[in-house]
């Protein structure tokens, strides 16, 4: 320890307060040293990232790649039941009009023409949707009757309870689901093809 009085009133040898200052500046020294990371501690890290990124890319893209087609089975299915709750809430025939060729489906109503213009998701229902590009109709058949290559297609559901009998086939990426309205419950089921 130094002392702050001149050295000869200090009592304390001169070299002695030379060895307490030179001491006492290993001491800071020391305190003042920061902590860190050694090189192959943040090499680890980086190396456990990069093997949670590369075993969480696949999932991330077989995500991706389902999309349009899980987007394009949710719309026939909400269209279709909205249709028929709409048929018996109303005690009214109403159609859900298909256009294959422009990969387009609408909730038509009791008298729909023509092509629609696509509606947003955006707070509230699915009334038309206009399919992903990478999703193709692969078939169409309605009452035994084959509408892939048509222009126009309607699917009419009865107050009843009942509708006609459909059965579409998408495909997106290899993947395929067939899509089929059974005619006494009017109900859509989904299942895979292939």
């Amino acid at each position: 320890m130094k002392c702050r009085m001149r050295n000869a009133e200090c009592g304390m040898p001169v070299e002695w307060q030379d060895a307490a200052s030179f001491s006492g500046s290993i001491v800071n020294r020391k305190s003042s040293i920061v902590n860190a990371f050694t090189l192959i501690e943040l090499m680890m890290v980086v190396a456990i990232i990069g093997l949670m990124m590369a075993t969480g890319v696949p999932a991330i893209l077989s995500v991706t790649r389902e999309a349009p087609m899980r987007r394009a089975v949710n719309d026939v299915l909400e269209i279709c039941s909205q249709a028929r709750a709409q048929a018996i809430l109303h005690e009214q025939t109403m159609t859900v009009v298909f256009h294959p060729r422009l990969r387009q489906i609408a909730f038509g109503g009791p008298a729909a023409s023509g092509p629609v213009v696509p509606s947003t998701r955006v707070g509230k229902a699915v009334t038309s949707s206009e399919f992903d590009p990478s999703v193709v109709i692969e078939g169409l058949g309605i009452n035994n009757l084959d509408y892939t290559e048509s222009d126009e297609a309607r699917v009419r559901f009865f107050p009843n309870g009942t509708s006609d009998e459909m059965t579409l086939v998408l495909s997106s990426g290899g993947e395929y689901r067939k899509i089929t309205l059974e005619v006494t419950t009017a109900l859509v089921s989904v299942g895979n093809v292939r």
